[in-house]
């Protein structure tokens, strides 16, 4: 039986970074390449952008670039269902099921309402916030998804989508397949040279369509020891080697170590060869960005629109029936 992978970009900046390249993309389209029969959905969570993005010019063309740079990094347009659930009535109509199913005590234990309240405070946090996992479970569950790819911050969301579609069909009769949630362990810790994540609101990031200067200057500022240019090194705690590594074939992993080890490797060579080959992962990515228009990624989203509405509409249908919204 056909598998079906589904994920989720939420279009809050107009680019995305390297940790988004490795966290998110690469083991996306990794896992659509092992799994050539498998039914491959992307949404744009703009819906979700929503409770930060209050600009409407912003979601909009965030929305495009996001789909262009996943075009650009590999994405198969021609395979994948890429669409926008804003387009969709259904992704509201079952958010507002579950809302109804879904006890405050449930929502308020989620990680994200948490992590919400310790940046700010309850008179600052939109409602949309608080239910964000509620519209999550609605955007995985509507299509019947078998794995849903995520990172560790988000595990919780899958979860409770896992939980939600057990509580329906015990309650309303089999209606939500349950999905798997899929976590790369070997890029789930990706950090960069501050020892955290890299993320715009640590201001540690390195965007895909950096230019040379910038992406060099990024890895200028990473901090290194004291150690002298002939001493021998341990790779594995300089920031400039572990972030390299990321880069590297087995092969050219095992070469730098080696230099690492029998020393004579100034930390300047150092960084000169991640930058190089930082550049050589964004060179070809931003030479495909700059091919793909703005008016191929809208059609492309209506396109998809038209495949995947009539799946969701079925689903919202057999609920509405279900809890008697259908007379």
């Amino acid at each position: 039986m056909t598998k079906r992978i589904l994920t989720g970009v939420k279009p809050t900046d107009s680019q995305l970074h390297l940790w988004n390249l490795f966290w998110a993309i690469k083991p996306f389209l990794k896992m659509s390449e092992e799994n050539p029969d498998a039914e491959i959905f992307m949404f744009l969570a703009n819906m979700h952008a929503l409770t930060a993005l209050h600009d409407w010019n912003a979601i909009r063309n965030n929305s495009i670039n996001i789909v262009k740079l996943y075009a650009a990094c590999g994405a198969d347009l021609n395979r994948f269902y890429i669409y926008n659930p804003a387009d969709i009535p259904a992704h509201a109509q079952l958010n507002r099921v579950f809302s109804c199913l879904t006890i405050m005590w449930t929502m308020e234990r989620m990680h994200s309402y948490k992590e919400a309240l310790a940046k700010w405070n309850a008179w600052t946090i939109s409602v949309w916030t608080f239910n964000y996992p509620i519209l999550m479970a609605a955007d995985i569950l509507l299509y019947d998804a078998d794995y849903v790819p995520v990172g560790k911050d988000q595990k919780q969301h899958v979860e409770y989508a896992r939980d939600f579609a057990e509580k329906f069909n015990r309650e309303y009769g089999e209606t939500f397949k349950i999905p798997e949630p899929l976590i790369d362990s070997r890029v789930a810790t990706i950090i960069w040279s501050d020892w955290r994540k890299m993320s715009k609101s640590y201001n540690n990031y390195i965007w895909l369509l950096d230019d040379e200067k910038s992406v060099l200057k990024r890895v200028k500022q990473i901090p290194t020891s004291t150690q002298t240019v002939e001493e021998p090194k341990n790779p594995d705690e300089c920031n400039v080697y572990n972030l390299c590594k990321l880069f590297l074939t087995p092969e050219e992993d095992e070469a730098l170590r080696a230099r690492y080890t029998k020393g004579w490797l100034s930390f300047k060579e150092a960084k000169d060869y991640l930058f190089e080959k930082i550049m050589e992962t964004l060179t070809p990515i931003q030479k495909k960005y700059a091919e793909i228009s703005d008016e191929e990624i809208i059609k492309l989203l209506r396109k998809w629109k038209e495949s995947v509405s009539p799946i969701a509409e079925k689903k919202v249908e057999d609920v509405y029936k279900k809890v008697g919204f259908i007379l």
